[in-house]
């Protein structure tokens, strides 16, 4: 598949500067602070280790988590795993585009990696504006004239237009890395080569996204079938008219999520046949596991779609050519609401048809289970496999395909 931008087999970048923006946001322990799961850093691990192997300066620029959030940290932690991953120093300097970030990649020889500090540090970073605006920021501004090349690799960031995600691609020649090139690959061409039947299965509580990829998958005809489970489940439910209970509508209105139910009930009677809903579900009584069917749901919290779905569901799965599904099906931590998510992931992984898994909840599941080996792909990115998905465009791809010429 050809792509309308350049990918690092494009660039000579021995004896060169590279600014490299990866997503190596990873789950940090609350009280100890330590780096729970390393997966993004050894994802990414492929597109640094090319670099510093074909003697780029590389200068690594990376996220973790967000102001406001217990896990918004540094990356000085971040530097040390990466080092462990790669066999090789990985130096951290604690600036992002001040005197000192700029002195330290001003010094960088052949091979070697520096990677700069949290740049959601830096407040510009959090706003969402236009690209041309974001190419104009301090950090873009300062950044630029000591770097070479521009690679993004951040997939999983693709769908946010962020200064360093969008800018510098504005600025100088740049392409995307091979995490990014592989996504892009793998998604664009299952989505122009889609084999018959093709389910969805979407779940999970990020309810906007799931109804958004629903909405464009029925309407141009991509989807033969959707499976709702899940937050998404619920709603659906409530939007065709089942009692699903006030301690899960009061729920449904907390995340802000009740004007959904009228989408949801439009999009069912619009789309009939292709969405299927749960026929029972599994609620919390004492803690413990109780199926009941949809039309005798009791107020009590749905933790899980129940046994008969899980049962309709993977046979539906099993027929399948093609696979998508995003957000688990219940509360997967707790292993009595396990099963619903467990099983999906398994019809998933014994299908012959080809499958894809946005990233997230399901994706730490199906590790967890084993089933990486089994499934065609596992995206590192939920958020940015969700938009494209939904037909939406990345900002981030848009501006590496507007560098591409220049």
């Amino acid at each position: 598949m050809s792509f309308r931008f350049r990918t690092m087999d494009d660039l000579e970048v021995e004896g060169k500067t590279v600014l490299v923006r990866v997503d190596i946001n990873s789950p940090v322990d609350p009280q100890s602070g330590s780096i729970l799961d390393d997966t993004r850093m050894r994802l990414h691990a492929e597109t640094i280790r090319e670099l510093s192997d074909r003697g780029a300066r590389t200068v690594i620029m990376a996220h973790q988590s967000r102001p406001g959030k217990k896990d918004f940290t540094t990356l000085e932690q971040h530097s040390h795993k990466l080092s462990e991953i790669l066999g090789r120093p990985v130096r951290y300097v604690e600036d992002i585009f001040g005197s000192a970030a700029r002195e330290n990649i001003r010094e960088l020889r052949n091979g070697e990696i520096l990677l700069l500090e949290n740049v959601r540090f830096y407040s510009e970073e959090v706003l969402k504006r236009d690209p041309v605006e974001q190419a104009e920021t301090h950090l873009v501004r300062k950044l630029t004239p000591l770097i070479d090349y521009f690679i993004n690799d951040a997939f999983a960031a693709a769908h946010r237009s962020q200064p360093s995600l969008v800018g510098f691609a504005l600025r100088v020649p740049s392409a995307a890395g091979r995490v990014m090139e592989r996504e892009l690959r793998t998604l664009r061409s299952a989505l122009e080569n889609v084999e018959r039947p093709c389910v969805y299965v979407l779940g999970g509580v990020k309810v906007d996204d799931s109804i958004m990829v629903m909405k464009n998958v029925l309407e141009n005809g991509s989807a033969d079938l959707v499976l709702t489970t899940g937050l998404v489940a619920n709603i659906f439910l409530a939007g065709c008219g089942v009692k699903i209970g006030k301690v899960n509508m009061e729920f449904i209105r907390n995340r802000g999520y009740c004007d959904f139910i009228k989408v949801a009930k439009k999009l069912k009677k619009r789309f009939p046949e292709k969405i299927l809903v749960p026929i029972d579900v599994a609620i919390s009584r004492d803690g413990k596991r109780v199926d009941v069917p949809v039309k005798r749901i009791p107020n009590h919290p749905i933790q899980d779609i129940g046994m008969e779905t899980i049962k309709l569901y993977a046979e539906r799965i099993r027929e399948a050519r093609t696979l998508f599904a995003n957000g688990p099906a219940g509360v997967f931590e707790n292993p009595e609401f396990s099963i619903g998510t467990e099983d999906i992931l398994n019809a998933i992984s014994s299908s012959e048809g080809f499958s894809i898994i946005g990233g997230g909840h399901l994706a730490a599941a199906a590790a967890k289970m084993g089933f990486e080996d089994k499934i065609g792909h596992i995206s590192s990115g939920g958020g940015a496999s969700i938009s494209l998905l939904a037909g939406e465009e990345l900002p981030a791809v848009r501006v590496l395909e507007e560098s591409a010429p220049h």
